[in-house]
């Protein structure tokens, strides 16, 4: 069993670090030591007017370098290659008492960031202080951030304030270095007492908290009456053990799952984890060397003491907050303390995972890269730049969402893509839309948006391309969310690529060459009333042409059908707003909602928000065409005339509406239309095989 390399820092910024590596403009050298003096050929550049053309060479070769670090889609996360196993092995190494005190580490796993300008991420460890905690992220985490973590030796007895100079004095220190960066603390159990501490202390610095199942509830944990029986017990009595596993176990089962991959048959899942959990619970006796009984007791009273101190503070926090909180905490409250956060603290989110443990982050299922993607808390400068802040979707995270999340849905779908070729000709596939940018997608926003996570996973699948979807602006704030808010499809589009639909986000994502992809029917069309399904709802607006003109973008209007095979609406808008209490709601929840087309009238004006009562059909299939692209290079004619910017709107309206017309014609053609034809073919030539459809 292989012990993560660990890079060692001092706990005091600004101190000569002990080791050093290369590493890039812009990144953190050693102890808080920046890349302002650079190696230039093999000696260490200074700030000489002797060494001035060599720091410009240099200069002129970290920036191309810069330009061309980025994440490109599916990459590699490396999420999944550590166990539960490693973190014990790396906690019994760190265990051993040098005498030291606290400091900083840098996991080696965690590597160089792969996208330019990686905000600081420090860790502040659980009760048991080691500081491996976050030994499952590193390497996902490392390709955004640039990682440390704190270690706590067993035996040393730093007070809470103490630690909280510690923290304090490094977070300074960088922020004097990046002043428009903003820098992450991930705080665990204890460690979120001492980040809202940080925080509370330092309303100045932009921090961003990610706090898992904080400490702020000790007052109210099963372990406070068990204190004073702990204190009299003898030293050789390891009857700390079933009381350290609620800080370092929660779930073993879900632990062990960590190391088992998700495509294997039960019997092979069983067999796996027996073996697992076989391997793990040995372990379990190397739990009281890791955090003897007088290092547990003078822990205990740290966090009473440092729930105290942040508990007291909680008002003046003014950064950013992450709360993710467990349902199944046996340590502490961290439901209720949920609760009580997300109402008390400014600007607070919360992620609920109901079914998990005390040490969430251990645990299977979880990737706290993810996490943070889905609730666009991932940021480099002091606002989240939805263009630029964007991590397209890792391996893992696209196995999980299609091979795993959705499966059953487009397993039970089918979904029929098509694509039309520049010479007309209609083929299956995605063999007609263009391999580069910018390409704009436009189309029909079916109910709910149920069309989006098929087209999602074909564009990667065969592309390798994430399409930027452009949305309303209350899909990605916290308006609606609650201290119970778990993980969610908003979250998946988020994580996809969605963001708020703004003439300033469509510019740039042109300028960038991205795929993009626009509903100009917007709410109105996905939250549509009884039989309006594939009208179009689109405005006499024809902007978004005059923009793919400017920047010579291939406009692609595509068609969708399929939600009438698979939805029935029972309740739309005009029900609910005949219906006293929902009509409430629905005014509560649109008073301060923001409105996208206040300059639009008739029908196709702004909708309001609501949720629309639907009850499933026995699955149909999705069909979807794409049309002949629209090249809108060299027409500068749409810049200058209205008249001519029109009609090539009209032009791509009726496109969209002639491709589903063409599918709602061709499907009474399909022999597999039906969900028993298509199991029946699946379970002749098996469920990964292709579905055939009618011929084009």
């Amino acid at each position: 069993m292989s012990i993560p390399a660990l890079r060692s820092f001092p706990a005091v910024y600004g101190a000569k670090p002990s080791i050093t590596r290369p590493i890039r403009r812009h990144s953190r050298l050693g102890g808080g030591l920046r890349a302002s003096s650079v190696a230039v050929n093999g000696e260490l550049g200074l700030s000489t007017g002797s060494a001035e053309k060599k720091d410009d060479a240099v200069k002129e070769v970290a920036d191309d370098d810069e330009k061309h670090r980025r994440l490109e889609p599916l990459y590699d996360d490396g999420f999944g290659a550590v166990t539960v196993k490693d973190y014990f092995a790396a906690a019994k190494a760190l265990s051993k008492d040098d005498g030291g005190p606290p400091r900083w580490f840098c996991p080696v796993e965690s590597g160089q960031p792969a996208v330019e300008d990686a905000p600081l991420l420090l860790f502040l460890p659980g009760t048991d202080g080691v500081g491996t905690g976050l030994i499952l992220h590193h390497k996902s985490l490392g390709k955004a951030f640039e990682v440390r973590c704190l270690h706590i030796p067993v035996n040393d007895r730093t007070p809470f304030e103490g630690l909280l100079q510690i923290v304090e004095q490094s977070i300074k220190y960088e922020h004097g270095l990046s002043p428009n960066r903003p820098i992450y603390l991930v705080g665990d159990s204890f460690g979120g007492c001492l980040a809202l501490a940080v925080a509370a202390c330092n309303p100045q610095i932009d921090l961003v908290l990610l706090l898992v199942n904080p400490a702020t509830s000790f007052a109210k944990t099963p372990l406070q009456p068990i204190l004073p029986l702990l204190e009299a017990m003898p030293s050789d009595l390891h009857v700390t053990v079933p009381y350290l596993l609620s800080f370092v176990m929660a779930d073993p089962l879900k632990m062990a799952m960590v190391s088992i991959e998700n495509n294997l048959t039960p019997a092979e899942t069983l067999q796996k984890l027996s073996e697992s959990l076989t391997s793990l619970l040995p372990l379990l006796s190397e739990l009281a060397d890791i955090i003897p009984r007088d290092a547990l007791l003078w822990k205990l009273k740290l966090l009473k003491s440092g729930a105290a101190y942040a508990n007291s503070r909680l008002h003046a926090v003014q950064a950013e907050v992450l709360l993710l909180a467990s349902g199944k905490d046996n340590l502490l409250p961290s439901g209720e303390e949920a609760n009580r956060l997300f109402k008390t603290l400014k600007n607070c989110r919360v992620r609920y995972f109901k079914d998990n443990g005390h040490t969430l982050l251990l645990e299977d299922g979880i990737n706290l890269l993810s996490v943070i993607k889905g609730a666009n808390m991932y940021r480099r400068g002091r606002q989240r730049d939805f263009v630029t802040d964007y991590l397209p979707p890792t391996l893992n995270e696209f196995k999980k969402t299609f091979d795993e999340d959705h499966k059953l849905f487009h397993l039970a779908l089918s979904p029929v893509m098509m694509s039309t070729l520049t010479n007309g000709k209609i083929v299956r596939g995605l063999a007609g839309i263009p391999d580069q940018g910018p390409v704009l997608f436009v189309g029909y926003h079916a109910l709910m948006g149920i069309e989006l996570s098929p087209l999602y996973e074909e564009f990667l699948r065969e592309k390798n391309t994430v399409v930027r979807g452009l949305g309303h602006p209350v899909l990605f704030g916290a308006n609606f969310e609650t201290s119970r808010q778990e993980l969610s499809r908003l979250d998946t589009v988020s994580m996809y690529g969605g963001l708020p639909v703004t003439p300033i986000n469509m510019y740039r994502l042109f300028e960038r060459n991205q795929y993009v992809l626009l509903y100009p029917g917007g709410v109105r069309e996905a939250l549509h009333r009884k039989g309006e399904e594939y009208k179009l709802f689109w405005p006499d607006q024809p902007e978004f042409v005059r923009m793919a003109a400017r920047f010579g973008v291939t406009v692609v209007p595509f068609g969708f059908v399929g939600e009438d095979d698979v939805l029935e609406l029972v309740l739309d808008y005009n029900d609910q707003k005949n219906i006293p209490y929902l009509r409430e709601w629905i005014e509560s929840m649109n008073k301060d909602s923001q409105r996208v087309r206040d300059s639009v009238k008739g029908e196709e004006g702004n909708q309001d928000m609501y949720i629309p009562a639907i009850v499933p059909k026995v699955p149909g299939r999705f069909y979807y065409l794409f049309g002949k692209p629209i090249k809108m290079k060299g027409m500068n004619n749409v810049l200058k005339d209205r008249k001519s910017a029109n009609e090539v709107y009209l032009h791509i309206k009726s496109e969209v509406e002639n491709a589903m017309s063409y599918l709602k014609r061709k499907r009474e053609e399909d022999p597999y239309r039906s969900i028993s034809q298509r199991a029946v073919y699946q379970a002749t030539w098996g469920v990964s095989a292709q579905v055939p459809t009618f011929e084009p």
